[in-house]
């Protein structure tokens, strides 16, 4: 749900305030917590991606189809964890984007880039009817 007027605005009151007090901090603050999120969730992905190199290659030695299988799901499953933590990870500097501080669903990355793809296919569709119609 988006911030009212007066609760954007009192957000930047203390987002001044913060940063008249401690600039340091403030800037400390800025979006290191989800980059670390990020790394740390790569690394773990590719932990795991090894851990299922390991199961993999251990139902191969004891002939154990199931562990083979087991591993190579892990490995799948590390894989995608690590490409998307990758994708999300913010650039150093960069700031994170409003909408997508609480993680909710839709495509925070392009928003603009979809309004204008729907506004194409609205347009489209519009001219297909009209032309239809005459």
């Amino acid at each position: 749900m988006p911030l009212s007027e007066h609760e954007q605005r009192m957000l930047e009151q203390m987002e001044r305030a913060l940063y008249a007090e401690d600039p340091k901090f403030a800037t400390a603050l800025e979006g290191s917590g989800l980059r670390r999120y990020t790394r740390r969730r790569v690394y773990q992905a590719v932990a795991g991606f090894l851990v299922g190199i390991a199961l993999l290659m251990a139902g191969m030695v004891f002939q154990q189809t199931w562990v083979s299988v087991a591993g190579f799901l892990v490995m799948l499953g590390c894989a995608v964890l690590a490409v998307t933590g990758w994708r999300r990870a913010p650039k150093p500097g960069e700031q994170q984007p409003a909408g997508s501080a609480s993680g909710g669903g839709g495509d925070s990355r392009h928003p603009r880039q979809r309004r204008s793809m729907m506004n194409r296919i609205e347009q489209r569709w519009q001219r297909r009817r009209d032309e239809q119609g005459q």
